[in-house]
Order: structure tokens, then sequence, then C-alpha cells
């Protein structure tokens, strides 16, 4: 299966790495090797992932395979690099980049899809600062989780192809086991990409960035615009390329931040360094998924002021992009003035977008096929009973989809009463049967998500005992997480309200 050349590479059945981002301003990236460890193993391997991607690893348990998933054997026709990148840090401009991850290539898959392939955890680069380089496995196991839960929850994520412990510990407030975290991403392009070559390169290196950006993620993006947006009033300039990218990526990302919002996704650390352009969720360090639902939840221990908080990330969504808006603006326009005001225009659209996607996509929730401006206020009704009654998020819609309203501590309540009769007299207006109206519904509320304590207790099990089998029977629940089962109820609780509030930690 696997075979060691005499450059010391392997070469791997239906691995096809490519490197064009090696092409683009030597400014944006520096060639970097693994560091070796001492003895890695794989303790995860994403095998559907893998078959996706059109790799063959027959045996996840072999050495070549854990030598190539820890960077201790370079894989053929790779040419490791870190990224350079910038980054806004709590609404500060730092220069960034990848202190800890190498870049092997991009894989092209069967279906010709381009996908990046990245070790995280593997060894110090140019942009580790005064870091290790390295990662812990709990890390690298609860980053493998969220990621697989937030795909296969059709909330668009990079994802994990592997995790392999290194035989080696780590020091962090205490020591800790290693490991390298295979990442694969549709890009590792972010807003701080941006950031830093306007920073420090030149109109004809950002122009090349925004270029091959454009050809990677939007290639088709002249001929089509995204949905509905004669409406959002700011076609002055259409026929801009550069300003069509910007277009598109705020659309993307407006989608993104709704369904973060309708599933109680909280990212923990939106700083611009985290933002993909790909719209797709990166970077899984203090994200959590909110138990009962209050807008002002904070799990990160560095977020003492709530900037990220969950009822903020569209706003800070919206921050961020107009930092992307402040970099292409030479691009867009050769007036500065004139630039500026075009973005505006487009910046201005993002909380339209995100409102027209969240209300369609909260009215599915509530079994509306068609949901209009004038059902907000019957959405926004539901959400405001569930703060002041302290209801659970995610078991909420859950009984309402499932009819069982009388399992909710709140099934006497007046003004939940209330709300069913205005709930059960909207459905029946749209003339669709009660099977239909169901359906839809559990195409858009999922039986369970990960929850926090489910996730730590599986990561303390593989961590501190060595048995993966509490991960294994969580992920395998997760897969399928719109399809209700007996098997699946364990997963669905809440934690007990004696625990402790739930606290996330950056940097580990």
């Amino acid at each position: 299966m696997a075979a060691e050349d005499k450059d010391h590479t392997v070469e791997i059945e239906g691995l096809n790495l490519k490197t064009s981002y090696q092409q683009l301003p030597a400014k944006l990236f520096t060639s970097v090797r693994p560091t070796p460890v001492k003895k890695p193993a794989v303790v995860m391997y994403n095998e559907s992932l893998g078959k996706d991607l059109g790799v063959a690893v027959k045996n996840p348990d072999s050495s070549k395979i854990a030598a190539v998933f820890s960077g201790n054997e370079i894989p053929k026709d790779a040419l490791p690099i870190a990224q350079a990148y910038a980054g806004h840090q709590f609404g500060h401009f730092t220069v960034l980049g990848d202190g800890r991850a190498i870049l092997l290539g991009e894989q092209i898959t069967p279906k010709g899809e381009r996908y990046d392939i990245q070790l995280k955890g593997s060894g110090r680069t140019p942009y580790s600062r005064r870091g290790d380089g390295r990662a812990g496995l709990g890390p690298m196991l609860r980053e493998y989780i969220i990621s697989e839960a937030l795909h296969a929850l059709g909330i668009p994520s990079t994802r994990a192809l592997a995790v392999v412990s290194t035989g080696e510990t780590i020091l962090r407030e205490k020591r800790l086991p290693g490991a390298i975290l295979t990442r694969v991403a549709s890009s590792h392009i972010r807003v701080g990409t941006f950031e830093y070559i306007a920073h420090f390169g030149n109109i004809n290196e950002l122009k090349a960035l925004a270029d091959y950006t454009i050809e990677r993620h939007f290639p088709n993006m002249m001929s089509t615009s995204p949905p509905e947006t004669e409406d959002y009033g700011n076609r002055e300039g259409s026929d801009n390329k550069y300003l069509s990218f910007f277009e598109q990526v705020l659309d993307r990302q407006a989608l993104l931040m709704a369904k973060w919002q309708l599933i109680g996704f909280i990212h923990g650390v939106m700083n611009t360094d985290n933002m993909a352009l790909s719209g797709e969720t990166i970077d899984y360090g203090p994200c959590a998924f909110m138990n009962r639902y209050d807008p002002d939840t904070v799990f990160s221990s560095i977020d003492r002021g709530g900037r990220y908080a969950y009822k903020n990330q569209p706003q800070i969504a919206q921050w961020n992009l107009a930092r992307l808006a402040e970099t292409l603006i030479p691009l867009i326009h050769q007036d500065q003035a004139q630039g500026i005001e075009i973005v505006k225009k487009s910046l201005q659209t993002f909380s339209l977008r995100y409102e027209r996607y969240w209300r369609q996509n909260m009215g599915k929730k509530i079994g509306i096929f068609q949901a209009s401006k004038e059902d907000v206020p019957l959405m926004e009704e539901l959400l405001q009973i569930m703060k002041e009654e302290n209801q659970d998020f995610t078991n909420t819609f859950f009984a309402l989809t499932y009819d069982k309203e009388n399992e909710l501590t709140i099934k006497e309540h007046e003004q939940f009463l209330a709300w069913l009769d205005k709930w059960k007299a909207r459905l029946e207006e749209q003339k669709k049967t009660e099977g239909e109206v169901k359906e839809l519904m559990r195409a858009h509320n999922p039986v369970l998500i990960p929850r926090n304590h489910q996730v730590e207790r599986a990561i303390d099990a593989a961590v501190e005992k060595e048995d993966y089998s509490v991960m294994e029977n969580l992920m395998k629940a997760l897969r399928s997480p719109y399809q209700f089962s007996s098997e699946k109820e364990p997963y669905q609780l809440p934690p007990d309200p004696s625990d402790k509030p739930y606290v996330t930690y950056c940097g580990t």
C-alpha cells in the first residue's frame, strides 16, 4: 500500500497532491518541514472522508500511515509550507501565521474537487512566535468531534481526516499527551490572509491573491449572483470582478452565521484570521454548543467582555467583513473615496442577507415553508419564552417536531399555550399536510448535538484511560443527527443542573 522512495517520501494510493498555493507571492508562505515525533500512532481515522477524498487507506494502524499523518514522512508531490496571515484578535491587529500547522498540498478528489491537507500540531514554523508548535491530544480530538458533527449537521466546516498521537508530552498548565490533527479544508485562505498581503505587499501581490481565491472558490461568480441580490439595492459596479467577489464572500458568511445561530453553535473566537473565505467554519479552540437558550451565552475563558457571545456573532461577522473590504478597495476602484462608498453599500447588505437566511430557515424549524417578515414576531416570541423559562434550545424544537410538547417544563405556561395556538393557526394557512410539515421540521431540527459534557466525557476517556470507545459511540450517534432513534436518547440529555458552568480555552 505504501512504499518509501529514495527521497524519503511516501506514496499512498489515491493521494494526489497539487501545490497551486505555492505559485502565489512568496510573502504568503514559508517552506518548512514538520518536526519529527518520537512514536506516532493513529488513534482516529475518518474512513468516510478518506473515501470521499479518494485516499485508499486499507490499514490506518499501519506505521507508514502514522508516519505520514504525523509528518515524519512527507507524501509524494507534497511541498510543505506554513501560511502567513494577519488578523484582528479581539479587535486589535496583529501579525500571525500558521505557527503550528503545515500545509502538505491540495488533494484532488475523484470528482475533481480540491482540498487542502494540513497537519496541525506538527512543530514550530517561522510564525510560531514563542509557541512550541505542538498540540495536545484532547484539543485535537475535540476538533475532530466538533468539525465532523457540524458537517453532519449540514454546516460548512473544515473536516478531520486523522488524529495521530505523537508519543511525546507537551507542557501547558500541566503535561499533556501530544497529537497531530490532519485537517481538510476547501482552503485555508482567511480574511487575515488578505489583511497580511494588504499590509506587507503591493497591489500586484494583492491582485494575485484575489484572482487565485476567485478561481479556486468562485469560478462562476460573474454568471451567477447571490440569491435575490436585486433586493439588496447595490448593483453599482456589478460587472466589477472584485466587488462581485466580495459580495459572494459576504453572502456565504451571512448564510454560515444563520446556520450557526439556528443550531446554537458558539464559535468563541471570531477573529479575522478565523474567518475562511470559502465560507467554512474553521478553528475549534473555545467553541461550544448552547444548552439553555440565552443570547448572552459565552464559553471562552478569555472573552470576558462577551465580544463573541452567541447574540453578537452576526455583527462580528459583518465587522470582520469590513476588514476584508478595506483590503479590496484598491482593486475595486482606483479612486479610494469612491471605492470606500462602493464597498460600504455592499457591506450594508450583510444584515439583510443574514436576516433573510435566518428567517427562511427558522421558519422551516417551526414548519413554515415560505416564511415572510410577518412570521418573525411568531419566531421571536417563541425564543423569548424559551429564554425567560430557561428552556433547552435543541430539545424545545425537538419537542415541537416530534409532538412531545407535554414533556416540556413549560407545557402549562399560559404564554406558551397561547403561542402554540398561534403557531398551529399559521401552519393551517399553508395548505400543507401534517406529514409534509413534520418532514420539513425533521429535516431542520436535529435530534441531538454534540453536547459539551458528552464531548468532554469522550475526550477524558481517551486521554486519561486510552479508551476510545466512548468517543466512537458518540461519533456514531452524531453522524446522523436528524434521525431519531431510542439509542440516541442518552445523547439528547442536557447536563445536570448541578454541573458547574462550562468553560472553554484557546491555544491548547
